[in-house]
């Protein structure tokens, strides 16, 4: 009995990682969506009923229902990561032409 258990121990395992995997892949999904990245669409703010004044800070009379949410581009996000990672490397040439310059 003691042999059967021993060799059902790596497909256990296998299935406690497939659950895992399928956990965190939902978690990922979910984050994803509400940071726009994911083609799907994020949470959307609940609408406050027309009942309701509007609350908070504010000029009196602006309508809060009103307000769309900004969700950030993926491209621009990734444009500017690019322009960082330019100047970043400019930067690192300039320092090393630097470097040289005083050990000469």
């Amino acid at each position: 009995m003691d042999r059967l258990i021993g060799r059902q121990r790596g497909f256990l395992g296998l299935i406690v990682i497939l659950v895992a995997l399928l956990i965190v892949a939902w978690l990922s999904m979910d984050a994803l969506k509400a940071y726009g990245v994911m083609s799907g669409v994020g949470p959307s703010p609940k609408p406050a009923p027309a009942a309701e004044p509007a609350r908070g800070p504010g000029i009196a009379g602006t309508d809060s229902r009103e307000i769309t949410p900004a969700t950030p581009a993926p491209m621009n996000a990734l444009d500017k990561a690019r322009g960082l990672e330019s100047a970043v490397r400019e930067q690192a040439a300039d320092q090393s032409r630097r470097i040289d310059e005083a050990t000469k």
